[in-house]
């Protein structure tokens, strides 16, 4: 399916250069107001989400084919890349400009039209990006929104899945979602973009600097109230450098203060909804019980959850386990780079996982034995327009931004012209 408002670098490229200005010029303080975040870092999103607009307005102009060398006279082989058709987005509350943007960018790029389903925690920041759209002169009907309740949330994925006008379902969101709107976009092998969650490890060595590693931690584990897929889930710590850095973290972690995220005073918002408070408490609360110490925080605070450190764990408590998605920090003590590993290795999720060490061959080995989509090493940046994002295992399939984007959304026609 041609999409008829698309012309190859340069009406698509004209207009979404124009939206990026319009966007930049968002104030951030509705995110804030949904979602919960401090405003700087609701500020920061916003410009995030313009560099994949950015980005994408370059990379229609590079929607390379090929021509391949023929095996026989008087044939020609070549390719051509085609937009895909209808793109359904369903897009999580966690960044919710942020991941439409992503999402939205890449499909306009390859000249599809779009669906938006943003999750129902935050529908006017998604709606805010559209209007932009709009505004920037992406002709109307090309990008389009449904938003619903909690109630009917199921009806509307079914539908996207379902509907044989939708040519791909591209899913942010939890691996339990992902793997019912595989199923349900396998009856008709409709294809499946999804970036699922993620349990990530971050192992500190012995040889790092410590005071980059905790700072990278502070980063990875409490960014965004620890509501990310990429965040800092099972933290391990070499058993010779355990007690320093658990001092040091803790020292960090006691000066974080959650409150309301419009007030510079904070640094920590509220976590989304009660449903997600409860489940962070009751985690907490069950590996308590199992045998897990709180060196600091453990209790609800408000709309929030006080940032807190779990130490003395198990690998079969829930904190360890489960993807928290709350401001909850699981320290385990290892032995050694094979022990780290492992632990590391065993969970069915596989999107990022992060270290630190300043031994050349062991950073070597460990990004390479770690089995994860994305690895930082000495860095928690990982996520930029430049670089794809997605997860092995159970975190996902495909990828997002970077010269992959595109991929996604998609098709590479053959053309075998013979008779010459």
């Amino acid at each position: 399916m041609v999409n008829p408002w698309r012309r190859r670098g340069e009406k698509s490229s004209s207009q979404l250069h124009s939206f990026i200005g319009l966007l930049r010029s968002v104030d951030g303080k509705i995110l804030t107001l949904e979602n919960g975040k401090p405003l700087e870092k609701a500020r920061g999103e916003i410009k995030f989400s313009a560099s994949f607009f950015h980005w994408f307005a370059e990379e229609c102009r590079r929607s390379y084919g090929d021509v391949i060398p023929s095996p026989v006279s008087g044939k020609e082989l070549f390719t051509i890349v085609e937009p895909l058709g209808v793109a359904a987005l369903i897009c999580p509350w966690n960044f919710p400009i942020g991941m439409p943007a992503r999402k939205v960018s890449a499909a306009l790029a390859a000249g599809c039209t779009c669906v938006i389903k943003p999750a129902e925690d935050t529908p006017l920041s998604t709606i805010e990006l559209v209007k932009i759209i709009q505004k920037a002169g992406i002709p109307q009907g090309v990008v389009n929104v449904i938003t619903c309740s909690r109630d009917n949330v199921q009806n509307i994925g079914t539908e996207l899945c379902t509907n044989p006008k939708v040519s791909i379902v591209s899913f942010t969101g939890s691996c339990e979602v992902g793997r019912t709107l595989y199923s349900l976009c396998g009856k008709s092998l409709k294809r499946v973009a999804l970036e699922l969650g993620g349990n990530a490890p971050f192992i500190i060595f012995s040889s790092a600097n410590l005071q980059s590693a905790v700072n990278g931690l502070m980063g990875a584990k409490f960014r965004n109230a620890g509501q990310t897929c990429v965040t800092a889930n099972r933290i391990l710590i070499q058993e010779d450098v355990y007690d320093e850095v658990l001092k040091m973290f803790t020292e960090q972690v006691k000066k974080l203060k959650v409150g309301n995220g419009i007030d510079a005073e904070f640094q920590q918002g509220p976590l989304i909804n009660n449903k997600q408070k409860e489940r962070v408490a009751r985690i907490v609360a069950e590996s308590v019980a199992k045998g897990a110490t709180v060196v600091c925080g453990g209790k609800q605070e408000g709309n929030g959850f006080e940032p807190t450190i779990l130490t003395d764990l198990t690998v079969d408590m829930p904190c360890w386990k489960e993807e928290i998605f709350g401001p909850v920090a699981s320290i385990l003590k290892f032995k050694d780079e094979a022990e780290a590993v492992n632990i590391a290795n065993n969970t069915d999720r596989g999107l990022a996982a992060y270290f630190y060490s300043s031994d050349y061959q062991q950073i070597s080995r460990v990004s390479r034995s770690l089995e994860a989509g994305m690895i930082g090493e000495n860095d928690v940046a990982i996520s930029t327009t430049e670089a794809p994002f997605g997860g092995y295992k159970s975190s996902g399939i495909g990828k997002e931004g970077s010269k992959y984007g595109l991929d996604e959304y998609s098709n590479r026609k053959l053309i075998c012209k013979g008779g010459l």
